[in-house]
Order: C-alpha cells, then structure tokens, then sequence
C-alpha cells in the first residue's frame, strides 16, 4: 500500500478544505480497488507564534494591513468551505494558537492509530467551534473525545516536540512553503486544496507512474 503524506497546519484553513477534498478523492479511488495509507505531517504557518498565542483580530490585522482585508479574507475561505461541505465560524475564533502542542497530539495519535479522527476534531474544534488548540488542557478534551486520551499529560512533558520541529524544519529546507502539500511514497505531488476529483485523479497518474518505474526496476 503506497503512502500520502499531508503536510499540514492544524490552523490552516485550506487544510480542513484539503482533507474534505481528500476524503473525496480517497473514496472514489477505493471503488477503484485503490487505497492509500494516510500520514499528516507538521508544518507552522506561523513558526515564531508565541507559545500562549495571541489575540486573533489583532494578530491578523497586523499581517494583513487591516481588519477588514482580514474579514474579506475569511469570507473567502468560508465560501470555499460551504463549497466543500464545511462550516467555518470566523466568528467565535479568539486567538491564533502556536500550533506544536497540536502537532505533539497529531504524532501520538498516528502511533495510536486514531490519528485521522484527531485530525478531523481538531481542524472542527477550531474553525467551527473557536477553541484554542494551543491549550492543552482543551486539546486533552479534543484527543480524548476523538479516542485519544492523556494527551494533557503528554503535553506537560517534551514527547514528540523534537520530531515535530524536526519534520517542519525538514519541509522548509525541501522547498515546501504552502500548506497542504500532498506527497506519495515521498515523492511531492501538489500543493493546495485542489477539488476531490482532480486529487483522485493526481493520485491515479503518481501511483501508475510509480508503478511502472518499480516495474521497470
């Protein structure tokens, strides 16, 4: 079974959109009796985010010139994400969150095997719900009611967070800028939110070009 690796931000919004998308694409692929084993790696979108985070308005009106451009920007996304079946509520989101806690739970849910679940209820804590997912209390409650519990515990000590930095570093340091980018057993494919069917059908093209040079071999 080949492997997509989903380089992502646990606060960014063309991830949530990307992995309805992906589910999409995922599922019109298995009717086709393929099937792929699904990794999220880190990635911060804003790697100098202060680890308590900061005031969202604020914090987005500073990077994009004004509250309003901020706003406009939001209604853009929460469009695309009606589009893909998603509720975004700019509305009750306080703050931008350092998102390595986040990461941490992500990898220790991949090693329980419940990390697509956790992935899905954190990007819906946060878009839809506006809970701060740099609180680990309020990732405890996320990971635990996802099946991952004694996350606050995991977080109150260092597992994880050299991997996750490592694997960010990494992503930088392999040109990767823009989240989410897709790869297939390594080998990068695409970034960006692009609909389910033309995911389906990057994925059908990379897997018989991998195919056929492993063939070939």
């Amino acid at each position: 079974m080949r492997t997509l690796d989903v380089i992502s931000d646990a606060i960014c919004p063309w991830c949530w959109i990307g992995k309805a998308h992906l589910d999409a694409a995922l599922e019109e692929l298995r009717g086709e009796g393929l099937d792929f084993r699904v990794r999220w790696r880190p990635f911060q979108l804003n790697p100098d985010m202060p680890e308590e985070g900061v005031e969202r308005d604020a914090y987005r009106a500073a990077k994009f010139g004004s509250l309003e451009r901020s706003r406009e920007l939001d209604a853009q996304v929460a469009e695309a994400g009606r589009a893909a079946g998603l509720d975004f509520r700019h509305d009750l989101m306080r703050r931008t969150p350092n998102t390595v806690a986040a990461h941490r739970v992500i990898r220790a849910a991949e090693e329980a095997g419940v990390q697509q679940p956790v992935v899905d209820a954190l990007f819906r804590a946060y878009f839809q719900d506006g809970r701060d997912i740099g609180d680990p209390a309020a990732l405890d409650g996320i990971a635990a009611a996802a099946g991952l519990p004694g996350m606050e515990a995991m977080l109150a000590g260092d597992a994880h967070r050299d991997a996750v930095l490592a694997e960010d570093m990494a992503a930088r340091r392999g040109g990767i800028s823009g989240v989410p980018s897709f790869l297939m057993d390594r080998h990068l494919l695409f970034s960006g939110a692009m609909p389910g069917p033309r995911m389906a059908e990057a994925f059908r093209q990379a897997n018989a070009i991998l195919s056929a040079r492993e063939a070939a071999a």
